[in-house]
């Protein structure tokens, strides 16, 4: 998903967005329907994906939780992630790509507009959640090594 619609949607919810420049190592930050990002992100690309990861924050988050040596701001934090994870990518997007011919982790990450880190971090969280594969529909979408098998009737 493009950076700009991102914004969009964040807009529609009356989440405002900041670019601003901060420390290397803090690429968002999302606090009281305000979102900060980092203005030296290089790509719309890694923009899109902290976006994406910082409006999770908005829908899955409640209170501080920079420190994360706490398990629930852990907690909040993994279900932020996982939130920009089925937004960016889908599983209904492997079995698209695969269908128009993708064929490697490259590929499918800029099909997706999204960072092959984020991919591989997605394709990770997956499979803490579903085990080595997943089926949907006719399909089977194995996580490693990545793969859809498609069941003809």
């Amino acid at each position: 998903m493009k950076y700009e619609a991102i914004v969009r949607e964040a807009d529609q919810l009356g989440v405002a967005i900041y670019e601003k420049p901060m420390s290397p190592k803090t690429k968002g930050l999302y606090a009281d329907n305000n979102i900060c990002i980092n203005r030296n992100i290089q790509t719309s690309i890694e923009k899109s994906c902290i976006l994406a990861e910082e409006l999770g924050h908005y829908h899955t988050s409640s209170g501080n939780i920079l420190d994360q040596r706490t398990v629930e701001n852990r907690k909040q934090e993994k279900r932020a992630r996982s939130w920009a994870y089925e937004r960016l990518v889908p599983l209904s997007a492997f079995i698209v790509a695969h269908r128009t011919g993708i064929r490697n982790r490259y590929e499918l990450a800029d099909y997706l507009g999204v960072t092959e880190d984020f991919l591989d971090a997605s394709l990770k969280r997956y499979q803490e959640k579903f085990g080595i594969s997943t089926t949907v529909g006719k399909y089977t979408i194995i996580f490693e090594p990545l793969g859809v098998l498609e069941f003809l009737e």
